[in-house]
C-alpha cells in the first residue's frame, strides 16, 4: 500500500510575517546591533539593585524644562519586564521621599474601532495607531510642564470594556516624578529627563511575544527609532532572571 503524501501546512499571514521579520532581524539588523554593542559594556545586575541605582540617579536630577517635575521613560515591548521595573523604581523613589506617578501606556489605547480599522493583526497600525499619544500629551505631559497644575490622568481607556475608565485625576506635587512605561516611547518626542530601553534579541522576542503578528512592528521601531542608541540606558532582558545593563549615564 502506498504511503500517503504529506500535505504541507498552509502558509498564513502570521507565519509569513514571522518569517520575514526573522530574516530581517537576523540577517540585517542583528549584525548592526552587534557592531554597536562592541563599543558598549554591559554589567550583570539584579532588578532590585538596578531600581535602587536608578532611583539614586533620578533623585539627583533636575528637570530639563526647568519645571518642578521629573519624567522618566521605561521603553520596551510587552514581552520585557518594563512594568515590573517601573514599579520597582517607583517604590525606590518613594523610599527616598519622592512622590511618584507610575503610568502605563496600555491605559491610553485608542478605541477598538480605530485600533482594528485595518484588522486585528495589522502590525503597522499597532506601531503607529494603537496608542493615543495625543491623550498622553494632553493628560499626562501637559499638566507637568512649567506652570502646569500637576493633575494627571493615570489611565483613559479600558480596552476590555472598550470604554473610558473614568479614573479620577491624581495630583503629582512639585518635586514628584512621572514614570511612564510601555512600547514605542522614544519616537514621539516625549519630554523625558531619563530614558531606559529594555532590549531583547530577535530570538528571545519571538519566543516570549504573546502575539507574533506584532513582531514586524518592533522591527520597524528598531530601524526607525534605534532605541538601543537613543535611550540613555540600555538593558538586556533576554533572560528576565539575569538582566544586564549599560549602567547610568556619564
Amino acid at each position: 500500500m502506498a504511503r500517503p503524501i504529506p500535505v504541507p501546512a498552509p502558509v498564513t499571514t502570521t507565519t509569513l510575517l514571522e518569517a520575514v521579520w526573522f530574516v530581517f532581524m537576523e540577517v540585517i539588523l542583528e549584525p548592526c546591533r552587534q557592531w554597536q554593542g562592541q563599543t558598549m559594556r554591559f554589567e550583570a545586575i539584579t532588578w532590585e539593585r538596578m531600581a535602587g541605582a536608578l532611583a539614586a540617579y533620578v533623585d539627583g536630577l533636575r528637570p530639563g524644562d526647568g519645571g518642578p517635575w521629573l519624567k522618566v521613560g521605561i521603553d520596551g515591548p510587552p514581552a520585557a519586564p518594563g512594568a515590573d521595573l517601573a514599579g520597582r523604581l517607583g517604590e525606590a523613589l518613594r523610599v527616598r521621599g519622592r512622590s511618584v506617578a507610575v503610568v502605563a501606556t496600555e491605559g491610553f489605547l485608542r478605541p477598538a474601532s480605530l485600533r482594528f480599522e485595518y484588522g486585528k493583526e495589522d502590525p503597522d497600525t499597532y506601531y503607529s495607531g494603537w496608542f493615543d499619544t495625543g491623550a498622553l500629551w494632553r493628560e499626562v505631559f501637559a499638566p507637568l510642564e512649567p506652570g502646569g497644575t500637576g493633575r494627571i490622568l493615570p489611565d483613559l481607556w479600558d480596552p476590555a470594556a472598550d470604554r473610558a475608565t473614568r479614573t479620577p485625576y491624581t495630583e503629582l506635587p512639585p518635586g514628584g516624578v512621572l514614570v511612564l512605561h510601555g512600547p514605542f516611547l522614544l519616537g514621539h518626542w516625549f519630554p523625558f529627563d531619563l530614558t531606559a530601553h529594555l532590549s531583547l534579541t530577535p530570538a528571545a522576542l519571538a519566543r516570549r511575544t504573546e502575539h507574533p503578528w506584532t513582531l514586524p512592528a518592533f522591527a520597524r521601531y528598531d530601524t526607525e527609532t534605534t532605541p538601543a542608541t537613543t535611550a540613555d540606558i540600555l538593558i538586556r532582558a533576554d533572560d528576565p532572571s539575569h538582566p544586564a545593563w549599560s549602567g547610568l549615564p556619564g
